[in-house]
């Protein structure tokens, strides 16, 4: 199965279909059905001194080396000025990702939470095999 890690609370973020879009630096041209793993140990420190993302997971666990929930990655979009300024019109999707001209959103609908899988993470689109 293909997996994708994410930093926390990111990841959960997702799983909880409160984010439908994960922000990268480079694209894919996979599409297909993804997995999505909690990587790292502790928030990613964004997190952590933004309140706004702080009222989102205050009653939330983090899973963190877990493999949590799998989608669908159906998209990946260029970001240009244009995309941006559409993105900012959803406030809370524009809060939970660095969008910036050239980078990627990647689009995950379909969103379904599974039964934690230990596992550790790696880089990039990953294989897991059960």
């Amino acid at each position: 199965m293909k997996v994708l890690s994410i930093k926390e609370p990111y990841a959960t973020l997702l799983m909880k279909k409160i984010k439908h879009i994960e922000t990268r630096s480079w694209k894919t041209n996979y599409r297909g059905e993804i997995y999505i793993h909690v990587s790292g140990k502790t928030l990613e420190k964004q997190a952590k001194q933004n309140k706004e993302i702080q009222n989102l997971i205050r009653n939330i666990s983090m899973n963190y080396g877990y493999i949590i929930c799998k989608g669908y990655l159906v998209d990946c979009i260029y970001m240009d000025k244009e995309y941006i300024e559409k993105i900012k019109k959803d406030k809370k999707e524009y809060l939970l990702g660095d969008y910036k001209e050239g980078r990627y959103a990647w689009i995950i609908k379909d969103i379904k939470e599974i039964k934690p899988i230990k596992a550790k993470g790696q880089l990039g689109i990953w294989n897991y095999k059960i």
